[in-house]
This record gives C-alpha cells, sequence and structure tokens, in this order.
C-alpha cells in the first residue's frame, strides 16, 4: 500500500516535539545567514546568489540524471538577473527554461501558486516536447501511469507508482489549496512536506523532481520574505543523492507519519546553510585581506594568483603553478612571487630552493 492509498491520505503526521527541537536551530541559522549576507553590500551579495541559483539549477537536473553546462547555466542565471559578469554564453533554450522556473519559484515567492504557473514551469522544463523516444504531455497534467522504476528492460523493480491519472485534478486542487492557505504552520516544515506531497502524487509525465524542488525553493524563500538565494538545497540533495531517493521510497510505502522524511530534510537545509556560511567566511576574509592591501601596488597576473589563494587553492603553490595559472613565463612567476615576497603578501613555506619551493599567504593582519 502507498500512503496516497490510505485512509486520512493526505492528513500527515509528525513528532512535534522533535521536529520542533530540529527547528528551531534551523531557523535560527537561517536567519544568521541572511542577516550576514545583508551586511556585506550589494556586488558580494550578486555573486553569493549567483553561485548559489547556478548550483540550484545545475544540481537539480542532475539529481535526475541530466548534466547541464554550468558555464551556460550561470550565463543565463546572469542575463536574467541583469548581472554583469563580462562576456555572456550563448543562449540555449533547454537551459534557459529551467533558468526560468528556478527564477520565478525564488523571485515571485510573494505570488500564489496555481495549476497555470505549474504548467508554465513544466513548459520551461520541456520547451522542445520532451526527448522523442519519449513523448510527453506537456504544460498539463499527465493522462495516463507513471512509475519510477529501475534496473534493465526485462528485470525492472518499480519503487513506486503513482496515482491514477484520473485523481490528478483533485489531487492537485488539495494540494495547492494547502499550499496558498495561510496558516500558522512553519513555512520551513511547510517546505518539506509540500516537496514530498508533490512528488507523491507526480502529476506529471517527467520533471516532478525538479517541480517538487522548485516548490521547496518557492516555500523556503517565503519563509525568508527575500528573493535573494545565498543557499543551494538542491546541491545537498544530489550530494545525498541515494538518500534522498532511499527516503522518499520509505515514506511513500510508509504511514502518514512522515517524522523521518522531515528529519532528512532538514539535515539536508542545514548542510546547505553551513555550507552558506562557510562560503560567506571566505568572501569576508577575503574582503579583508584587500582591504589590508589596498593601497599596494600590484599587477593583474599578481591579483589573479592572490585571489586563487583566497579562494582555496588545492596544493602548494610554486613558481611553476604561478607560470600556469598565470600564463607567463617561469622567470616572471619569480619575479612576481619575490615582489609579493618585499610587500609581506607571501612567504616561503620552507628553505628549499629552486622549483620545489612552495609559497603561502600571510597574514593579511599581520603589519606591512
Amino acid at each position: 500500500m502507498y500512503i496516497y492509498e490510505q485512509k486520512n491520505w493526505p492528513k500527515f503526521n509528525w513528532d512535534q516535539e522533535k521536529i520542533f527541537t530540529l527547528l528551531t536551530p534551523l531557523r535560527h541559522k537561517q536567519g544568521r545567514l541572511i542577516g550576514r549576507m545583508e551586511a556585506i553590500g550589494f556586488p558580494k551579495q550578486d555573486e553569493a546568489i549567483l553561485e548559489a541559483l547556478t548550483n540550484d539549477v545545475v544540481k537539480s537536473s542532475e539529481i535526475e540524471g541530466e548534466i547541464l553546462d554550468q558555464s551556460l547555466v550561470r550565463s543565463s542565471v546572469a542575463r536574467h538577473l541583469h548581472m554583469d559578469i563580462g562576456a555572456l554564453c550563448p543562449v540555449d533554450k533547454n537551459v534557459d527554461g529551467v533558468v526560468e522556473m528556478v527564477l520565478d519559484a525564488t523571485q515571485n515567492y510573494d505570488q500564489i501558486l496555481t495549476k497555470e504557473r505549474l504548467f508554465e514551469w513544466h513548459l520551461s522544463l520541456f520547451p522542445q516536447g520532451g526527448k522523442s523516444f519519449q513523448p510527453l504531455t506537456v504544460g498539463s497534467f499527465r493522462k495516463g501511469v507513471v512509475e519510477v522504476v529501475s534496473g534493465q528492460v526485462g528485470d525492472e523493480k518499480v519503487h513506486f507508482q503513482a496515482p491514477p491519472a484520473c485523481q490528478v485534478g483533485r489531487e492537485m486542487d488539495f494540494f495547492l489549496d494547502w499550499i496558498n492557505k495561510k496558516d500558522q504552520m512553519d513555512l520551513v516544515l511547510k517546505a518539506s512536506i509540500a516537496h514530498l506531497w508533490f512528488v507523491t502524487i507526480h502529476p506529471f509525465d517527467d520533471g516532478n523532481g525538479r517541480i517538487g524542488r522548485a516548490i521547496a525553493d518557492f516555500l523556503l524563500a517565503r519563509s525568508e520574505k527575500s528573493s535573494k538565494r545565498f543557499y543551494s538545497l538542491s546541491k545537498h540533495i544530489q550530494l545525498l543523492r541515494k538518500g534522498y531517493y532511499a527516503i522518499l521510497e520509505k515514506t511513500q510505502k510508509g504511514s502518514l507519519d512522515i517524522t523521518h522524511w522531515i528529519e532528512w530534510f532538514f539535515h539536508c537545509l542545514d548542510k546547505a546553510l553551513d555550507d552558506a556560511l562557510v562560503s560567506l567566511e571566505g568572501v569576508l576574509q577575503k574582503a579583508e585581506f584587500w582591504k589590508e592591501f589596498e593601497e599596494v601596488s600590484l599587477n593583474e597576473r599578481q591579483r589573479k594568483v592572490v585571489n586563487r589563494l583566497l579562494d582555496g587553492f588545492k596544493g602548494k603553490l610554486t613558481s611553476s603553478k604561478w607560470a600556469k595559472i598565470a600564463k607567463c613565463s617561469q622567470d616572471t612567476a619569480y619575479r612576481d612571487i619575490l615582489e609579493l615576497i618585499d610587500k609581506d603578501i607571501l612567504e616561503k613555506d620552507s628553505e628549499k630552493s629552486g622549483r620545489s619551493t612552495s609559497y603561502s599567504l600571510v597574514n593579511p593582519n599581520c603589519s606591512k
């Protein structure tokens, strides 16, 4: 028996005390991130928003096995938000469609969610009507049976079978009434339930996972009363992809007690917020560094490599690596490094000489 076949569907229940215990620090962390991001200024905010939205689009598609070109996604997000990131990549209709859906969900969180809006999202996901070998009903609810399966043809395993198509319209009416209803339920909690509920109805032939995650982002943006996205939930769902499908399957074959699903969702959101806070610390340290050395004259090569170091350079910086990054000769790289040592920006890691010598940034708070 699937969860939607339960007598009291869709009257979900959960362990109130356990969920409240998890929700309170999560909301505090969410507020702390938003507050700190608001204090860093618009240019850095735009940089964080661009990264978060790019990750959301790329990773949400990746969860479904669809790999999008990150540079095309980044360019599309920047174009839609009128951000200046230099030269933009050519327009790709498929990429643009996914970006438009995610942006509508997060930028227009204060508008009600309707069938027509969901149909527009679905059309955005499949601007060419889907793959030629798999015709889809696009821009309207499905007309047939939908199953989530894995395995080779002839040896498939059915993980989930969605409600009959004849029930989808009524199920979605209940769902959308609940989404748009102004009640006392915390919106982060509502986001977790909404995603599970939507993918259980599975109202479309394809794209249900991506639209379901967009709905979660829609409610998370509403919970923050902000269209500015500083973290990516989809990025962390993708990192835990196997666990995501496992908890969905277990919940959809279980009772109406969805405590474990909500816990899993909250854990994923918590990781997304932690990731954003770590990135924020990096942004703040970078800003502090350049403030410390704002009056020091550096050439373009030096600024490029120092920024790479500030962004978390992997391994040891040597003159050979400098030459490769800055696209210059070994001699030029060595001169650049010596100048930065003289200016107390770089220091040697050891007494070794030659190409094996490595260098690190000096603490920017050290006196020059």
